[in-house]
């Protein structure tokens, strides 16, 4: 067991050129390596992709082409990013997308990159656990643990950011096995966090919408907690049905 006040994590967060972790390229790391005390060592650096920022990705992030002209490329620093991070324990909210999109970087300069075999803990799923933000983005989670922000949607900024959100978020917690076995099974979310019903409660939206986004590409717990309602639903149907004698006249 790896008691969580003896474990050293290290918080990522990437910018990139877009959400695609096939195709897009990062554009800034940052990453910090932390314990539930103290900060340890950080790592920062803005990167040329060797290609455009569309727009759309600039008005998120805030950075663009003439920002990154004279930054070094990806090969040229991913090796040592890489050693930083080492095999410590990940943490981010929405870990999975750095995880993948840094992976691929690795991958298309033939750099040896393990990071898919680090341990990770996903702030993004634990705030769902956790269940008491009106939102689980990381802004909101920073005001509803009124934290002090740290700069507009930068990868440092949300670093830090995150840190302290990981700190409040894992309080229940004393190792770190229980909070991966707490993150093992889908968690069902109450409300909708994307779309055109983004904010609504599950058991609000219409039943037909329901039954197409449980056929879309979505994670586990989004995927989960649509199913569950649908069976709510159903069941909740059948059961009307059945207690009214008069239903066919």
């Amino acid at each position: 067991m790896v008691q969580l006040n003896q474990a050293q994590f290290v918080c990522l967060d990437v910018e990139s050129t877009g959400l695609d972790t096939q195709k897009d390229r990062v554009i800034e790391l940052a990453a910090v390596v932390f314990t539930m005390e103290a900060v340890l060592d950080e790592f920062e650096s803005l990167i040329n992709p060797e290609c455009e920022i569309p727009a759309a990705s600039q008005a998120i992030h805030n950075i663009s082409a003439d920002m990154v002209k004279d930054k070094p490329k990806i090969a040229e620093l991913l090796s040592q990013f890489l050693a930083f991070v080492g095999d410590r324990i990940l943490v981010g909210h929405g870990i999975q997308f750095d995880i993948d999109i840094i992976s691929q970087e690795a991958q298309r300069f033939h750099i040896p990159c393990v990071l898919q075999k680090n341990r990770s803990i996903d702030t993004l799923r634990l705030a769902r656990l956790y269940g008491e933000s009106p939102s689980n983005s990381l802004d909101m989670l920073r005001r509803h643990f009124n934290i002090q922000a740290e700069g507009a949607h930068r990868a440092m900024g949300d670093v830090f950011v995150n840190i302290q959100v990981f700190r409040h978020l894992v309080k229940q917690f004393k190792t770190v096995e229980q909070i991966q076995a707490a993150l093992a099974k889908p968690i069902l979310m109450k409300t909708m966090p994307l779309g055109k019903h983004k904010g609504r409660p599950l058991k609000e939206i219409p039943v037909d919408y329901l039954a197409w986004a449980a056929r879309q590409e979505f994670d586990q717990d989004l995927l989960f907690s649509l199913r569950t309602e649908l069976q709510r639903r159903r069941k909740g149907s059948s059961f009307s049905q059945a207690s009214n004698p008069f239903q066919h006249l």
